[in-house]
């Protein structure tokens, strides 16, 4: 597998996903949840790389295809760069125990202008079956 590449997006966006709840309502209004397991799921990591080298959001291409689009699962280290301006904690990133890193869909390319172009990239954590 391609290493994912070591360029700092331009921004991100990230949610947190959500416990695995289930709500009832009763015909007089009366709200009930049944928690139904005690680790996330559903976090979302959008990343955006803007106006970097074509050569550079080549690597991007390249790291799809490695893990094969949206099917194999992988790690963003702690320590990479797509923490690159984040202040906080960078535990998040690992999304918790058994829990790794798919593409929710391929890399959206636009073309800036000649040999410059923006990355917009969406990642979906999947908790893995032990």
């Amino acid at each position: 597998m391609t290493a994912y590449p070591t360029i700092a997006p331009t921004s991100r966006s990230y949610s947190a996903g959500n416990w695995p709840v289930k709500t009832f309502n009763a015909q007089d209004g009366a709200e009930v949840r049944i928690l139904y397991g005690d680790k996330r799921f559903g976090h979302t990591l959008d990343l955006s790389y803007r106006n970097i080298p074509d050569a550079q959001a080549e690597e991007f291409l390249l790291h799809y295809f490695s893990v094969q689009g949206t099917f194999q699962t992988f790690t963003l280290p702690a320590s990479s760069s797509v923490a690159k301006g984040w202040e906080g904690d960078l535990s998040f990133y690992n999304a918790g125990y058994l829990t790794q890193w798919r593409y929710a869909g391929p890399p959206v390319l636009t073309s800036v202008r000649p040999g410059v172009s923006t990355v917009n990239i969406q990642f979906i954590a999947v908790l893995l079956t032990s």
